[in-house]
């Protein structure tokens, strides 16, 4: 009764002066009563009315028997006729379409909560912060970095290598966002076409502060010319949150040709595509201009040896990475150095490079101390090698270290603003 009650609300039916004579309707070939439901049009709406028929039940032998809506529903033949087609019956399955629905509905909701996200306590870690941007006249590139728990050290700071890597990225990013990366890594467009590759010659830093775990630094960097076949690439890290400077570094690039793996001038073409972007500014750390002296195993204190390249040292260029260089050069460094003091500062000289197959040797001597008593001994000086087994050079270095947890007092770096 509910379900052909929902029927006549739906789809009201027109009273016709033949329905009102007929009290059964036909179905099919034979006459079919409803089971003893009447309907009756209305003198006002011409809708459906439904009640009940009033008579009682058959009996036999004086028992009720009750007659289930199915035996009603019989033609002439006694064959059980299809159930009444109802409103409710030629619904589609509305449960899948609201599965859908409901469905797409939480995904939507899911993305717009991280996107939304906030942090509700300022010391919470934000990351990551994108690949970064342009700014100072497109002319000086920024990106921030978060320190995460996987790269401090024992002292939980920051590692040397987590800092190199980070002057790497953004330094590719630098020529991504630039529109200056071709199929090469860092290379330009006309630079993979003439098979040319940017390689370090000599690199400066200055670790002024060690960031710690949580902390977001911002990497600024910038590129100049030096002299005709070069080019310099300085870096400022700072403290995104107070600007404190943290490091400050710079360094000379020279191309080379992947194939022959010469150097190379810098071919007209390429020019034309990377000086728009030159910056006339002087270096962000003054040059030092003392020489790196060439050790030998008769002159180094501290040798470490059967250094050999990993796959994952290799870089897209076939050669290993020059932060990996700087890992080795530390190798040979003296326990009780790495234990009291830490590195503030490095000059390196790249001569040659190193493939998968090489074994290197890394030596270092103290200047001008004893090794002994690095408890009550200030600044001490390094002198390093790294070399083939067969004694081809490939870094020298010189690393100056300072007490664990000292003050550092140095110069204030800032972004130069680019000269007239």
């Amino acid at each position: 009764m509910v379900a052909t009650a929902a029927t006549s609300s739906f789809f009201p039916v027109t009273s016709s002066p033949d329905s009102s004579d007929s009290t059964n309707k036909k179905v099919g070939s034979g006459s079919t009563n409803l089971g003893g439901i009447k309907s009756k049009p209305s003198a006002s709406s011409g809708s459906l009315q439904v009640k009940a028929n009033a008579q009682a039940p058959p009996k036999i032998n004086g028992t009720t028997v009750v007659t289930s809506p199915v035996e009603g529903f019989k033609n002439e033949d006694g064959a059980g006729s299809p159930h009444p087609r109802t409103f409710i019956n030629q619904l589609p399955d509305w449960s899948m379409l609201l599965a859908a629905i409901t469905t797409i509905f939480l995904a939507a909701e899911k993305q717009w909560m991280m996107l939304d996200w906030k942090p509700r306590r300022p010391d919470m870690l934000i990351d990551p912060f994108g690949i970064g941007r342009i700014v100072q006249d497109g002319l000086v590139f920024r990106q921030n970095f978060s320190i995460r728990s996987y790269e401090i050290g024992a002292d939980r700071t920051a590692s040397i290598e987590t800092l190199m890597n980070h002057l790497q990225e953004t330094a590719i990013n630098h020529c991504k966002s630039a529109g200056l990366l071709g199929e090469g890594f860092g290379a330009t467009p006309e630079m993979c076409k003439k098979n040319l590759i940017w390689v370090v010659t000599r690199m400066q830093v200055v670790f002024d502060r060690y960031p710690t775990w949580g902390d977001v630094v911002q990497v600024d960097t910038w590129v100049s010319a030096s002299g005709k076949n070069g080019m310099r690439r300085d870096w400022l890290v700072s403290d995104s949150k107070t600007g404190e400077v943290l490091t400050r570094a710079t360094s000379v690039w020279v191309m080379m040709n992947k194939l022959t793996r010469r150097l190379s001038k810098i071919p007209e073409e390429v020019r034309g595509e990377i000086e728009p972007y030159f910056m006339n500014s002087d270096p962000v750390v003054a040059e030092d201009s003392r020489k790196l002296v060439k050790l030998d195993k008769s002159m180094a204190e501290h040798v470490r040896k059967g250094l050999t390249p990993r796959w994952s040292d290799l870089d897209v260029n076939q050669h290993v990475n020059n932060v990996k260089y700087i890992g080795w050069i530390l190798e040979s460094a003296p326990l009780p150095v790495l234990e009291t003091h830490e590195l503030s500062s490095m000059t390196l000289e790249y001569r040659r490079e190193c493939g998968r197959e090489s074994i290197l040797q890394s030596l270092t001597t103290v200047s001008d101390s004893s090794v002994g008593d690095l408890v009550n001994v200030g600044e001490i000086e390094c002198q390093h090698l790294l070399q083939l087994e067969e004694g081809s050079e490939i870094v020298r270095g010189r690393t100056q270290w300072r007490p664990k947890y000292a003050k550092s007092f140095g110069n204030v770096g800032q972004i130069p603003a680019e000269s007239a």
